[in-house]
């Protein structure tokens, strides 16, 4: 028998009940409240008190109940494994609870990246020491960089190998400065700059879905539940171990399998996030996504008094850098702005170009494109369950448009989180295409912030997001309006993607629908044949 023990029971058909005992006797009875959401806690003060404890034990609950209760035995053998993780941590959490000694170290947190003291427990003499942070109750060490005062994530049980704070394995660029301000977004590279050495040759990134919107997070879900309850707090607007549940499940990858909302979230999910921009937790998700993708960088066009803008290309660019295609729409709007110019996805982007244009009509030919799109619409129409559509195109859609639709949406995140990081107090965002569709994403973000900057108008070129859905929130997140220029000639919103998204249509195309307020759908059909065509024919209003 273990020297802790957590056991997860179904009272009279689906009351929830967890207890945590430990060898000193010592123990802690959670149970379902009235509104199924947060446990009440009941037992001991030094257990209770625990958030990784708590949040490990009701996880660990949660999973057992939805391993009997998923309808497959894949989505059953998901949820066992992920309850049997929480468990484990929580039992070995509850053991170390039984050990603290009066030894503390005051230094920052590699889990909830708080400056906070950590509590020394007493181990056998051939094991690591163990800490327990006062803020989040992650067992910590401290880091084995040398001369570093932060504290590692521990982990459970034995060590074979030395632990690093999250400054040496560079998941995040400076405790101290998670949440400085910038003066304005052209510092966002002081940001970014590591202030210490990598010592850890591998970081591990686990990604999680947030409605569709593969972010990268630091691969602490079972030794900092507090990341999860960070997330979840954000998706779901619960608290504690309730919100800690729901941040886990989606860090386990969105799927319903692991206990997550899957795609059913939609963009509401997404928005929720804002609350977090220019924190810690946003600050360790824009380092992992610019590990990620290398070519991320922000370059300043012009200085200005005016306010700033923020452009961004899709694919079909004609520079990789400076103006390109956008200094005279840009300047003939706003002639004393500054105006900054985000680039991103450079290898996803470069594979995407082999669907569009001369290189569209190599791989499959106009004709073909146009068969398959009615082949798409026809499949969904069918409602063959949703990976249907996808397999019928299966052999031109590949992976291209899915991955850099992808990571669009995390550069919209993540230049979300820098702009809310300076102290700009409004801002202007214009996007082409995918770049478009990370500014819509980027906006929503920004939109929930409070507090955070403005944005004053969103233009959109050809963008490539669905045209229907629920856009209230797009419309909340702006102040004097968003801007779709559309166009029905636009052949690879028409084909390709409607190809690539099932028969779906997008909002570049045909406009957003409904169109509530401050949504303004603008018409450029006459004058845009082509999606390289916005640039040159379209007025911004």
């Amino acid at each position: 028998m273990p020297k802790s023990e957590v056991v997860a029971r179904l009272l009279g058909g689906d009351m929830l009940v967890c207890t945590v005992a430990t060898n000193k006797g010592q123990s802690i009875t959670l149970t379902e409240s009235s509104d199924g959401l947060e446990p009440v806690v009941e037992g001991a003060a030094t257990l209770a008190r625990n958030k990784a404890l708590v949040d490990n034990a009701w996880a660990h609950a949660k999973f057992t109940r939805l391993k009997v209760q998923l309808p497959s035995e894949e989505q059953q053998k998901a949820a066992a494994k992920r309850a049997e993780a929480h468990r484990d941590m929580a039992e070995w959490i509850a053991e170390l609870t039984d050990d603290l000694t009066s030894e503390t170290e005051h230094a920052w947190c590699s889990d909830c990246f708080a400056l906070a003291e950590h509590v020394k427990t007493d181990r056998p003499f051939n094991q690591v020491p163990a800490y327990l942070c006062s803020n989040c109750g992650s067992p910590t060490l401290p880091c084995a960089g040398p001369t570093c005062d932060n504290m590692a994530s521990r982990g459970r049980g034995p060590l074979t190998m030395p632990r690093f704070c999250a400054e040496h394995r560079h998941e995040i660029s400076g405790f101290e400065k998670i949440d400085n301000k910038m003066a304005s977004l052209g510092d966002y590279a002081t940001f970014l700059e590591y202030d210490k050495v990598k010592l850890s040759r591998v970081t591990k990134i686990i990604g999680f879905s947030l409605a569709g919107v593969a972010l990268a997070v630091p691969a602490t879900l079972v030794a900092a539940p507090a990341i999860g309850g960070a997330i979840g707090v954000l998706i779901s607007g619960y608290t504690g171990a309730a919100a800690t549940t729901t941040g886990l499940a989606f860090l386990g990858g969105g799927a319903i399998a692991a206990g997550g909302l899957g795609m059913a979230g939609g963009t509401v999910v997404l928005t929720a996030l804002g609350g977090a921009l220019g924190g810690a937790l946003s600050a360790s998700v824009t380092n992992a996504y610019v590990q990620e993708d290398k070519s991320f960088h922000i370059e300043m066009l012009q200085g200005g008094t005016g306010t700033p803008v923020i452009v961004c290309n899709g694919f079909l660019s004609e520079t990789a850098r400076g103006w390109g295609e956008w200094k005279s729409i840009v300047t003939a709007r706003y002639p004393d702005s500054p105006v900054y110019r985000v680039h991103w996805g450079a290898r996803e982007l470069r594979h995407l170009g082999l669907m569009s244009g001369t290189g569209a009509a190599k791989v499959i030919g106009g004709a073909a494109l146009q068969q398959a799109a009615a082949k798409a619409a026809r499949a969904a129409a069918t409602k063959i369950g949703p990976l249907g559509p996808l397999l019928a195109v299966a052999d031109i859609v590949k992976n291209p448009w899915h991955v850099a639709k992808n990571r669009a949406d995390k550069t919209g995140v993540v230049l979300a989180d820098l702009l809310a990081r300076t102290e700009t107090e409004s801002l202007v965002l214009v996007g082409h295409s995918l770049g478009a569709r990370a500014m819509v994403v980027a906006a929503q973000a920004l939109g929930t912030k409070p507090g955070g900057p403005r944005v004053e108008a969103l233009h959109l070129l050809g963008v490539a997001i669905g045209a229907k859905g629920d856009w209230s929130g797009l419309a909340d997140a702006v102040d004097k309006g968003v801007y779709n220029y559309h166009s029905t000639e636009d052949g690879i919103l028409k084909y390709v993607y409607a190809v690539a998204q099932a028969g779906k249509t997008a909002a570049g195309l045909t406009g957003f629908r409904p169109a509530p307020e401050k949504i303004n759908n603008i018409d450029v059909t006459d004058t845009v044949t082509a999606h390289s065509g916005y640039h040159d024919n379209v007025t911004l209003r």
